[in-house]
């Protein structure tokens, strides 16, 4: 009897305390074989004496860095099986006030980084007529609300990217995943505050910085799912033969799926309720 090869993961934004750390420990605690990459091998240090795992530093904002993790994935385990496009930028600030260098560099991330990755690994999958992609969103996406309106759309952005992306591979064998996350304890928190320390002081929206500040860890916190809770349910679904093309889980992904299909008089008072808006 032929023994199975073992599934080739291809992970970006691994760094340790991140969806990406709890979905490549989750994947390699399945006997699969992960790339876990992030921008900083040092970010991943505590992956590093395991031999599940196989090290690449990735900046998505580069092709050339993405080009040189790709053959080295290639040179070594000769395939990649499923890539899941996790890394990304958190970012709260008012529209009209943020600078378009930060707005420039959310969507380079969160757009345009899955997008580097996904055009230089299909090729490679088209030749094996097979292989999985994996695009992580945000439950945000589906009912924006006030102060963090870059990031979330950059997340619905990156939804439609992925329907028209799983009509058009199916062709080639390739099945394309939409993973919405809702609210999971994470280091996003941490990274969303540092960011909007870097902003500069609100002049129009100066009334309102406490509400704008918090919305910096609302995912952070009592009623947040932990990351390795999601990587579990996660890693379930993407090794099954016919994964599913969406799916959503964690804290306020419910109340954010009924506000999708509301009117928009009901969910803007809601929004005006609790983001003090």
């Amino acid at each position: 009897m032929a023994v199975p090869e073992e599934t080739v993961i291809l992970i970006t934004g691994c760094s340790e305390g991140g969806i990406g750390y709890a979905l490549a420990r989750a994947f390699a605690a399945e006997g699969c074989l992960v790339v876990a990459t992030s921008r900083s091998l040092s970010s991943m240090k505590s992956l590093e004496n395991d031999s599940r795992f196989f090290l690449q530093e990735i900046d998505v904002l580069s092709e050339e860095s993405i080009r040189r993790a790709l053959t080295n994935t290639l040179e070594k385990f000769g395939r990649i099986d499923v890539l899941i496009n996790n890394a990304g930028v958190h970012l709260v600030a008012p529209l009209v006030e943020v600078p378009m260098s930060s707005f420039e560099h959310v969507f380079s991330t969160n757009v345009y980084g899955p997008m580097r990755l996904i055009q230089a690994v299909v090729p490679h999958m088209v030749t094996r007529r097979k292989g999985k992609i994996v695009n992580v969103g945000s439950v945000a996406a589906l009912a924006p609300g006030p102060w963090a309106g870059v990031y979330t759309a950059s997340k619905a952005a990156l939804h439609a990217l992925t329907d028209t992306l799983r009509l058009e591979l199916r062709t080639f064998g390739i099945s394309v995943i939409n993973v919405v996350p809702g609210a999971i304890r994470s280091n996003l928190g941490n990274s969303s505050t540092a960011t909007y320390s870097r902003m500069p002081e609100w002049k129009l929206y100066k009334p309102f910085e406490a509400a704008i500040r918090a919305r910096t860890d609302i995912s952070q916190g009592p009623r947040s799912t932990p990351a390795e809770e999601l990587a579990k349910k996660t890693v379930a679904l993407v090794l099954k033969k016919n994964s599913p093309a969406w799916f959503s889980y964690g804290g306020f992904s419910t109340i954010l799926a009924i506000l999708y299909y509301l009117p928009l008089s009901i969910r803007d008072y809601f929004y005006r309720k609790v983001g003090k808006c």
